[in-house]
């Protein structure tokens, strides 16, 4: 009986750890989500195989056990991979940034929200799904005079980006095919260095392969960008993820490692990032934390101070 049961958790063990190392082989779009969480399913594939070994000890569960401890330790050296240099001491931040999907339905908090945008100091504001937000636009408008979003009624009230400063450069566009206006790239003035700024929105990537198609449109969008960049939103995705780990290796993008965690909210910090903000030299990140707060969203927010490196003197953002 033991033997039989070894080898039917063998079986279901080694299917899982299959299914997790397609990423070696394939960027499949059905898959995408489970590779997002790939470190946590290879601390549950070495519980299981210490299982597995207390019920009988043989060399196939060791070999299960030298997977799952390889899927652990490549996951995490996946997440340092984009780790930019510590700026955390001696430099002033340049400006301050806020990024928050909010949730479409989030009518309740929506008064708490606002209150909380206007209190973060933050210089640029990046919300998505702002539509909550409809009846608190000209109180938010009177702190950061400058937005881009939100023009015409709540039905068009989605991305909603705010700024104390004004804009040098505004676009709005789209990604992919299945949502339209979830781009939005601006450049900003601050103290004579011109940041481009860029707020994207994905698709969750078990929604067919719409991910897939809005990352590589988001490539071109930001390939066409030069200057210091900051990439802010909700991907959907961790940056273990195959698809956005090949965006951030092509455009030089760097964050702080660890990243916080945003989602799911019950997991608190034990959850993964698919909420990020992202810097391009010689913008770099000064700091990148987890809003206290979720207020009422399915997501966590962040705020983040950047600074310019040495090589920082900017032109016209183009």
């Amino acid at each position: 009986m033991r033997n039989i049961i070894y080898w039917i958790f063998s079986a279901f063990l080694t299917l899982a750890i299959v299914v997790v190392s397609l990423r070696y082989i394939t960027n499949f779009w059905l898959l995408s989500f489970v590779y997002s969480f790939q470190i946590h399913l290879a601390a549950a594939f070495v519980a299981g195989s210490l299982v597995i070994l207390a019920v009988r000890r043989h060399v196939y569960g060791f070999a299960l056990l030298l997977a799952s401890l390889f899927l652990a330790a490549h996951g995490l050296i996946m997440l340092r991979e984009f780790a930019g240099e510590d700026r955390g001491t001696g430099t002033a931040p340049l400006f301050r940034l806020m990024s928050f999907n909010i949730a479409i339905d989030n009518w309740k908090n929506s008064t708490a929200i606002a209150d909380m945008v206007i209190a973060s100091n933050a210089d640029v504001v990046n919300l998505l799904e702002a539509k909550p937000l409809t009846f608190h636009l000209q109180r938010l408008f009177k702190v950061y005079p400058y937005h881009i979003g939100c023009d015409h009624g709540k039905d068009s009230c989605d991305t909603l980006v705010l700024s104390k400063r004004p804009f040098v450069t505004r676009q709005v566009a789209s990604i992919g095919s299945l949502r339209k206006d979830r781009l939005v790239a601006a450049s900003v003035d601050f103290g004579g260095h011109t940041v481009n700024l860029v707020s994207a929105h994905l698709t969750k990537p078990y929604f067919d392969d719409y991910q897939v198609e809005e990352l590589e449109d988001l490539g071109k969008a930001l390939g066409s960008i030069s200057g210091p960049l900051v990439l802010s939103g909700d991907f959907n995705s961790s940056s273990i993820a195959p698809g956005v780990r090949a965006l951030l290796r092509t455009q030089k993008l760097k964050t702080l490692a660890p990243e916080p965690a945003t989602w799911p909210i019950a997991a608190g910090r034990f959850g993964i990032a698919i909420d990020h903000i992202f810097a391009r030299a010689p913008l770099h990140l000064k700091s990148l934390k987890r809003l206290d707060d979720n207020l009422g969203s399915n997501h966590s927010g962040l705020i983040a101070e950047f600074v310019l490196g040495k090589d920082g003197e900017t032109g016209p953002a183009q």
